[in-house]
């Protein structure tokens, strides 16, 4: 197994660097604070790698795209990312512009690591081009409807918006609730304001609302109408998309939006890389890293492995997913084929639900692993 060195060595890289391609939401619509995080782990890591003599002596160089949530505009940056002879595209958070950038890889014959997008058809057709970090929205969605269903909660209401990624987040609750007793209802967050969204949650006796919506419209007044409304006291609010993760959602919302149950992608304790990354992550984004910064770090590690053992040529980059093992930060990563996912896939990233404690909103507590 390959382990990065704790702290990089400086020594002289020469040559030519080697181009790698990263896609990020770094302007809205797009979600801004994933894509900082996720940038900073990239280029921390790709510092780390240049630090320590690059691969084979020749410096890595990040050439980053804002995709701001849009399939097309990801699409485009994967074309122009190749015409620049980069050795593979790396990134993205949005899921459908994952699919997107996928897509246009697969076309293209570039590799794609993609670093934190879950939705399980990212690719419609079996492809060899593409690996991923993130574990599969079915799997971890299922672990966050068992939590519901552990915490007592089974009339779940989801108030959604048109999307591949809500639609299939629903498919997968109601497909996992209905046979152990629970029930899902979808609400519209277009046709719906906050306040007719709290009168049919009465209407329907929902004993949880999941936010299946954009962050931070529509999903901010929805939690502040819920939380205004006295009929609605014992309800949960869930977020499993994560929307809570980020410092942001404690700024804006204070206690409000504390007690709201999001996925995360960490496990419960970090080992020693994951503590010294993490903490190289926070001083670099002055605060505390999400989940997704390590899925940054994780990212270029991997590739780096990748290109370090087996050359920068795309098509044996490609080929090496399945012979890839590294120690990242959160446990050893390797890819295999999974069912009913048509790219490699590291089965599984650690998974847990948290929320922030409404006695302290500044800190994460940890309610189910997975």
């Amino acid at each position: 197994m390959n382990t990065p060195s704790p702290t990089p060595r400086t020594e002289r890289t020469d040559g030519p660097a080697i181009l790698l391609g990263a896609l990020a939401p770094l302007s809205r619509p797009g979600w801004v604070e994933a894509g900082r995080h996720l940038v900073a782990g990239l280029d921390l890591a790709v510092h780390e790698v240049n630090g320590a003599g690059g691969i084979g002596g020749r410096p890595l160089e990040l050439v980053v795209r804002d995709t701001a949530a849009d399939p097309e505009r990801a699409a485009a940056a994967v074309d122009a990312l190749a015409g620049l002879g980069v050795a593979a595209v790396v990134g993205e958070y949005h899921s459908v512009v994952a699919r997107a950038a996928a897509a246009r890889a697969d076309a293209l014959g570039v590799p794609f690591l993609c670093s934190s997008a879950v939705l399980d058809a990212l690719t419609d057709e079996p492809t060899r081009w593409v690996a991923r970090l993130p574990p599969a929205q079915s799997h971890g969605w299922r672990i966050y409807a068992d939590f519901l269903l552990g915490a007592g909660r089974t009339r779940i209401a989801v108030a959604t918006q048109p999307s591949a990624y809500w639609a299939s987040g629903s498919r997968v609750l109601r497909d996992h609730l209905a046979p152990r007793g629970g029930s899902v209802v979808e609400l519209d967050a277009h046709a719906l304001s906050p306040e007719a969204m709290c009168d049919a949650l009465v209407d329907h006796g929902s004993t949880a609302l999941l936010l299946l919506v954009g962050h931070p419209e529509p999903a901010m007044p929805l939690v502040r109408a819920v939380r205004r409304d006295r009929r609605l006291a014992d309800l949960m609010i869930g977020a499993p998309a994560g929307q809570p993760e980020f410092a942001a959602w404690g700024e804006a919302l204070g206690a409000d939006g504390a007690g709201i149950p999001f996925l995360r992608y960490l496990p419960e304790r970090l080992g020693p890389l994951g503590e010294r990354v993490g903490k190289e992550l926070g001083e670099r984004l002055g605060e505390t890293p999400s989940f997704v910064a390590f899925e940054g770090w994780d990212t270029i590690t991997v590739l780096a492995e990748v290109l370090r053992s087996h050359g920068c040529d795309r098509g044996v980059v490609a080929s090496a997913w399945p012979r890839v093992v590294v120690e990242g930060t959160r446990g050893p990563i390797r890819f295999s084929r999974t069912p009913g996912i048509n790219m490699w896939q590291w089965a599984w990233a650690p998974i847990q639900v948290v929320d922030r404690d409404p006695a302290e909103p500044d800190r994460l507590r940890v309610l189910h692993t997975g």
